[in-house]
């Protein structure tokens, strides 16, 4: 199950409008949703390049959590899930992409999840787990430098590039080089998801919980 986050942003490449293979923008003040009680800054952000398209121009930004899903996430990993044949164990709302739009005659933003479905998928073998690692690691300084030309420079820290986050895990049936299940993540955070992603697989708290519509305080 791909989640369609670059897509957003290269759709804005050659329409004014954006989209989601989730369809649904994350909630924000726009729309009368408030951050939750106790709600906390992001754990990372990064700031992309202001892109000029044909009709104006966006700037996309990336919010990192993880949190809980909200409701509206958890529903829609279940029916993703069972559209594959599969059931629900958790759902972790990996991050936020926010997108500014300025036009030649309004301006606009939106704010959509990225967010990773734990269906029940089997687990590949060993080694089938590594020719998937292998396929990725053989192309990935040359997909760093193709999203750099189209989004800014890939992130570093400390001199050091980001990992490339698969969204749904190569363990289980991940595409290791699909652009839209790569996802530039900080290495503080890439740790906390291999570490709570086998407790998403196993339906343990709190990804097998809903949170709120709204869990981070950066608006």
């Amino acid at each position: 199950m791909r989640q369609r986050w670059a897509v957003v942003v290269s759709m804005l490449l050659v329409v004014s409008g954006c989209g989601a293979r989730n369809g649904i923008p994350s909630p924000g003040p726009q729309n009368g949703a408030l951050p939750s009680p106790g709600a906390q800054p992001a754990r990372a952000k990064v700031e992309g390049p202001r892109i000029s398209v044909i009709a104006g121009s966006f700037k996309p930004t990336l919010f990192y959590g993880p949190w809980q899903c909200s409701q509206r996430w958890m529903t829609y990993c279940q029916r993703q899930c069972a559209a594959e044949g599969y059931t629900l164990k958790g759902c972790m709302w990996l991050a936020d992409l926010k997108l500014d739009w300025e036009g030649r005659t309004h301006n606009a933003g939106g704010r959509y999840a990225i967010t990773h479905c734990c269906c029940d998928y089997p687990v590949l073998s060993k080694d089938a787990t590594q020719a998937a690692r292998d396929r990725w690691e053989a192309i990935r300084e040359s997909f760093r430098e193709d999203w750099s030309k189209k989004f800014g420079n890939w992130p570093l820290e400390r001199g050091k590039s980001w990992p490339g986050h698969h969204i749904r895990d190569l363990k289980h049936g991940g595409d290791p080089v699909d652009p839209n299940n790569i996802l530039p993540t900080p290495p503080t955070i890439h740790d906390v998801l291999n570490k709570e992603y086998p407790r998403c697989y196993a339906g343990g708290p709190p990804w097998n919980t809903v949170g709120p519509d709204l869990p981070y305080s950066d608006y």
